[in-house]
């Protein structure tokens, strides 16, 4: 029997050759990881969609296009009214909305047989419902506010009294503003995500002419005058409720003073938990992620903060943080895609998924259950 002896250089080379395998083993692995997942975002189903990027320029059109100084070029003169009629669109339920009855019938003097002159009977009747859209009216209105004196007071008095009638404040003073019309332009813009260069237009058809700086300004000045103290009172209650939650989100901000257009700045969100007696949810922007501004926003609060995984909430003071499992849920979810199909069934994923959907479940049922009920149905599960 020959014994070859290795050389101690060969030895270390076949090592190193090995956990090199071991290694691109484990890199080609995760890459099949990667794609697998990369392949369920793309084509498979997913309910956690968001909107074109597009539409985050909606939130600050008004702010970029407002001038404060400018003066509204509109007058009363050109403000009309022209009535259009519009195609509708038939609804599958119409069962809520008022019903307005025509009937199509001869007159008396009609009914009567034209071979012999007798009288007609009904014999049936055709019956067709249809949605019927009355567009908005636009109107120009003129309050006048009488003042009284009184004649004998004039001519025989030292003291005349003077009586002013009482009359609405305007929305904006020296302006043509009305609350309806403000009104009309946010819910445009904010709602229905119609931009002030596109309602710009639609009022022009209909014979309005009306700038979008002038309808920017009516925006901002009623969003410092009307909307803050609103969001204000707002707060303070949400405040007062011991379970909130919290998020944050990426929000492109064009043309900011001092900032690069690419910038990202942060939408923060905040909004009181499901067992509030009235729900509060309130946007605030900050130009960072930084922790210092839930700090700032919910200072003096105390309570738990239903957030993600981010850390900058776990330095808030006297907070106690409860951790979301909607998000545990999409690690397991993620983690199941990402594995080849014959490994999934009883993995850790797979368990894990499963745990997260049957405690999902369990709040489906408890859903409409008080606080200590719910609690006490859970433990008792």
């Amino acid at each position: 029997m020959t014994i070859t002896a290795r050389n101690p250089h060969e030895e270390e080379r076949i090592k190193k050759l090995e956990a090199r395998v071991t290694e691109l083993e484990a890199l080609v692995k995760y890459y099949e990881e990667q794609i697998r997942l990369a392949k369920a975002k793309q084509y498979g189903r997913s309910s956690e969609k968001t909107e074109s990027p597009d539409q985050l320029g909606l939130f600050d059109e008004a702010e970029n296009t407002a001038d404060p100084k400018a003066e509204e070029k509109v007058t009363l003169e050109e403000i009309t009214y022209k009535r259009k009629k519009r195609v509708g669109k038939r609804a599958d339920d119409i069962s809520g909305l008022p019903l307005e009855t025509v009937v199509y019938e001869l007159n008396d003097n009609e009914q009567k047989c034209a071979e012999c002159g007798g009288p007609l009977h009904t014999l049936s009747s055709e019956d067709r419902c249809e949605v019927e859209i009355i567009p908005a009216q636009f109107v120009a209105k003129r309050h006048v506010q009488r003042t009284y004196a009184c004649r004998n007071c004039e001519k025989n008095n030292d003291h005349v009294p003077i009586v002013i009638e009482t009359a609405p404040e305007p929305v904006l003073k020296n302006s043509l503003a009305s609350p309806s019309a403000v009104a009309h332009i946010m819910v445009e813009k904010y709602v229905k995500a119609v931009p002030l260069y596109r309602q710009e237009q639609s009022l022009l058809r209909d014979g309005i002419n009306l700038s979008r700086q002038t309808m920017a300004n009516w925006i901002m000045k009623c969003a410092e005058q009307w909307l803050v103290p609103v969001y204000d009172r707002l707060r303070e209650h949400l405040l007062s409720e011991c379970v909130l939650h919290a998020d944050e989100t990426v929000l492109q901000v064009i043309n900011e003073p001092g900032r690069k257009a690419g910038t990202h700045s942060y939408e923060w969100l905040y909004r009181t938990g499901g067992c509030a007696e009235h729900p509060v949810v309130l946007y605030e922007y900050q130009p960072t992620r930084s922790s210092s501004h839930p700090k700032q926003f919910l200072k003096g609060w105390k309570g738990f903060l239903h957030t993600d995984g981010y850390k900058g909430y776990h330095s808030l003071p006297d907070i106690t943080v409860v951790g979301c499992f909607a998000h545990a849920r999409r690690k397991f979810d993620e983690a199941l895609k990402a594995m080849p199909a014959e490994q999934r069934p009883g993995s850790a994923a797979a368990k894990g998924l499963d745990a997260c959907n049957r405690l999902f479940e369990l709040e489906r049922q408890f859903s409409g259950l008080p606080p200590d009920e719910r609690n006490r149905q859970i433990l008792a599960t």
